[in-house]
């Protein structure tokens, strides 16, 4: 006899009585009550006969009964592992007779593509179909049907699902699942039935769904999804309760489909109501924080028309306050009572639940596997042992997501189990690429062979400590330079950094250029937390340059060589004010930066001079995802005291990546043309950029969703338009005075992308206004920096 799964309890237990009076080996006696002499287990193949032994309710010397035999055979059955049970007496001897269920060999799935096939599985795991688990029919007819609502759901009216079981040698089956989805029924038309203060177009331009029109192929806004309806209908609700409509509602919705279930018509039936306007606000509950502090967060205010946003901003304004005094799960209700529908008025309390004042136990950190813990901990503005500070920890989130070694920093506030008044602070952290690498092989009709090496690392070896170090060798110029920069020098935030470099170049061995300058010297700064956003910064450079020229040098060059000498050791003063609100150290797309810095060749140097430069970005939200970035720079350089003019060797450059793109870099500005001479009298055939004492640069870029990851926070697109040039404003001898009209202007589409070996950017640029003699580029390449 067969119980199967469809049987109830109380019948399986009357058909196991029904069993034992009708074996083959029972007696007459099998309805009396009989001591069990042994138990045997017949027709097991796969598990083993413990399985059944610890499930049995009946050992070997208890004396049974119809009841207890009824109970057997349920909890065996209970099990889920067999398809049979029969329970018979030989003798004295109980015997147990199973028919197990097939385990699951393997799972084939077909056709299924808007389901991820990941997905797919782990959900059928969830449900007990999986390789190696019991196999029962009822759950595979039950998975079928659920997965043909869900196609449903997304409008694909017309998907089948077919399944099949295949016997498999050694009571194995393998299943097939083969899906059918159909297409996705478009959105024909939707209509909303009961507007009259505002028409259909002005509610549906929030839907995310759309009836067919012109851009429906690229943005797929016409497939009908239930659960993008019901998306679109809580905005409707949003739109009516933001303007004052405290009564409207949505009566019905019907979604029609055609008999070809190709097409879908949604309407949308309203009752709008009346506007309403804010009477009286009030506080009401606990106020543990005192009234004259709350009521300046209430932005709810008498005489306005009522909206639920600003209820709801107003709810987690009063909730964050609280949260700073230690009321981490305070709760606020923004209610509104007493409606008055005489005059249309709505009276708004705002009552507050502050809950308990909890305190932080410990604060712990996840996925810094590469970042010691030590460099976050002093990030950190929320300490343990102090009152829970909503704003504090925020800030401290805020601070590790500038650091620029975490993609993404979470933060959550878990409550310590079995306490009322403890919370942990849990800090999640997904590590991204905090440097760069490079390395070069080539040979040139210039430099000969060429071998260089450099590698940057903001964050080295966990320290948080930025160490860059860089080689370059060939047939004319050897150049090395280290940099080490310590964030935390000192445990309350001073930083130190330092720098060595050394260039030189075999100037015989070369004609490219007018002059060369061997470089050596090294550098140390000091910086001071002055703010939370604000460093100010102290520092001093020793620089040793030794100018030497060649056949072709311009004339304002040759006489300050002549006049000056050609070897300078200078002593280099410098001081800087930092500020930073960006929200990424890296990639950012919220807040603004400014950065002011002085450069001063101290008395006692071979030449004396200044350098005073400023440059600032700034990041304007324009929807969430799409952001407008503006930049400038503006840079001044002079000389002082009898030394009269900028030295040409710290002239400023302009053109190419992080400055006017589309153009060569370093290429804009005055040139040696007209300006230099060869030795027997003859004119520099090619000449070269001499840059200028006056830098002003500036840029637009609208950033937007990188089209093939969205998503993702390591790879930017952007537009772009660029301006900017170097002038040249105390030489007699060069006429480069600032003109806006001289300002090259550029404009082009550009992608970042965060890599394992660095940062790499891409432009394509258009020169708007180049001149003759302007050397620009269409394509521009950069690895290791980011702009």
């Amino acid at each position: 006899m067969i119980f199967g799964d469809k049987l109830n309890r109380p019948l399986k237990g009357l058909l196991a009585v029904a069993c034992l009076c009708l074996a083959p080996w029972a007696s007459a006696e099998s309805l009396v009550p009989f001591k069990v002499h042994d138990v045997r287990v017949e027709g097991l193949q796969r598990l083993p006969v413990e399985r059944v032994y610890a499930e049995l309710p009946i050992q070997a010397g208890d004396t049974v009964d119809r009841d207890q035999i009824v109970d057997a055979v349920q909890r065996l059955f209970a099990t889920g592992n067999f398809e049979d049970v029969q329970l018979g007496r030989d003798g004295d001897d109980l015997v147990v007779v199973v028919a197990e269920r097939p385990s699951i060999a393997r799972i084939e799935l077909s056709g299924n593509k808007s389901i991820d096939e990941e997905n797919l599985r782990k959900g059928l795991t969830e449900a007990g179909l999986a390789e190696g688990e019991v196999f029962q029919r009822s759950t595979l007819q039950a998975i079928a049907g659920e997965l043909e609502r869900q196609y449903v759901s997304q409008g694909r009216y017309g998907a089948d699902i077919k399944t099949e079981s295949v016997p498999l040698p050694r009571n194995r089956v393998g299943l097939k699942i083969e899906i059918y989805e159909g297409k996705a029924a478009r959105i024909r038309d939707i209509n909303i039935v009961g507007n009259d203060l505002f028409d259909d177009e002005e509610l549906l331009k929030d839907f995310e769904l759309n009836s067919t029109g012109f851009w429906s192929f690229i943005k797929g806004d016409d497939k009908y999804s239930r659960q993008k309806l019901s998306g679109d209908l809580e905005r409707l609700r949003s739109y009516y309760l933001d303007r004052g409509y405290i009564n409207f509602s949505i009566e019905s919705t019907q979604v029609s489909v055609t008999p070809d279930r190709r097409s879908v018509f949604i309407t949308v039936n309203v009752a709008e109501g009346e506007q309403y306007t804010v009477n009286e606000v009030s506080l009401a509950g606990d106020l543990v924080v005192g009234e004259e502090q709350l009521e300046p967060l209430l932005i709810v205010k008498k005489g306005q028309v009522f909206s639920q946003q600003l209820v709801t901003y107003t709810n987690d304004l009063l909730k964050r306050r609280l949260g700073n005094e230690g009321y981490t799960f305070a709760e606020v209700n923004g209610r509104d009572h007493n409606a008055n529908d005489e005059d249309n008025t709505v009276d708004v309390t705002f009552y507050v639940e502050p809950g308990r004042k909890v305190y932080v136990r410990r604060i712990n950190f996840s996925g810094n596997a590469k970042t010691d813990d030590e460099v976050l901990r002093r990030e950190l503005r929320q300490f343990e042992q102090a009152p829970a500070n909503t704003s504090l920890v925020d800030l401290s989130r805020q601070r590790l997501q500038r650091l620029g070694y975490f993609s993404v920093v979470e933060a959550d506030t878990p409550r310590v189990p079995n306490s009322e008044d403890l919370v942990d602070v849990e800090y999640k952290v997904e590590e991204q690429p905090s440097g760069s690498i490079g390395a070069n092989v080539g040979f040139s009709d210039a430099s000969g062979f060429i071998f260089g090496a450099n590698v940057t690392q903001n964050n080295w070896r966990g320290s948080g400590n930025r160490v860059s170090f860089a080689l370059s060798r060939s047939d004319i110029r050897d150049s090395y330079s280290f940099s080490h920069y310590n964030p935390y020098y000192t445990l309350d935030g001073v930083s130190r950094g330092f720098s060595l470099f050394y260039s030189k170049i075999d100037f015989d061995e070369t004609s490219v250029a007018s002059y060369a300058a061997d470089r050596l010297g090294g550098s140390v700064t000091f910086g001071y937390p002055i703010s939370e956003y604000s460093r100010l910064s102290f520092g001093g450079t020793y620089e040793k340059t030794d100018i030497t020229s060649g056949d072709f040098v311009a004339v304002d060059i040759f006489n300050f060589l002549e006049k000056e000498g050609r070897e300078f050791n200078e002593y280099k003063f410098n001081a800087s004010l930092q500020t930073s609100t960006l929200n990424r150290g890296v990639l950012p797309d919220r807040g603004w930066s400014s950065s002011l810095g002085l450069e001063v060749a101290v008395p006692g140097s071979d030449y004396g001079f200044y350098k005073l430069n400023w440059n600032g970005q700034k990041y304007f939200p324009i929807t969430q995802r799409w952001t407008l970035r503006t930049r400038a720079d503006v840079a001044y350089g002079d000389g002082y005291g009898d030394d009269a003019v900028l030295p040409f060797f710290e002239n400023y450059y302009s053109g190419g990546i992080g400055s006017v793109r589309g153009y060569e870099s370093r290429s804009l500005g005055p040139r040696s043309e007209g300006l230099a001479f060869f030795l027997n009298g003859t004119r520099d055939p090619d000449p070269d950029p001499i840059g200028g004492n006056l830098l002003t640069e500036a840029s637009l870029e609208l950033i937007f969703p990188t089209p093939f990851a969205p998503e993702s926070r390591s790879v930017r697109t952007f537009l772009f338009a660029d301006a900017g040039n170097v002038f040249e404003t105390e030489r007699s001898d060069i006429v480069a005075d600032f003109e806006a009209t001289d300002l090259r202007t550029s404009v082009g589409v550009g992608l970042t992308w965060l890599t394992a070996i660095g940062p790499l950017s891409f432009n394509l640029a258009k020169a708007l206004n180049d001149q003759t003699g302007d050397d620009t580029e269409v394509f521009q390449f950069s690895l290791g920096q980011t702009f």
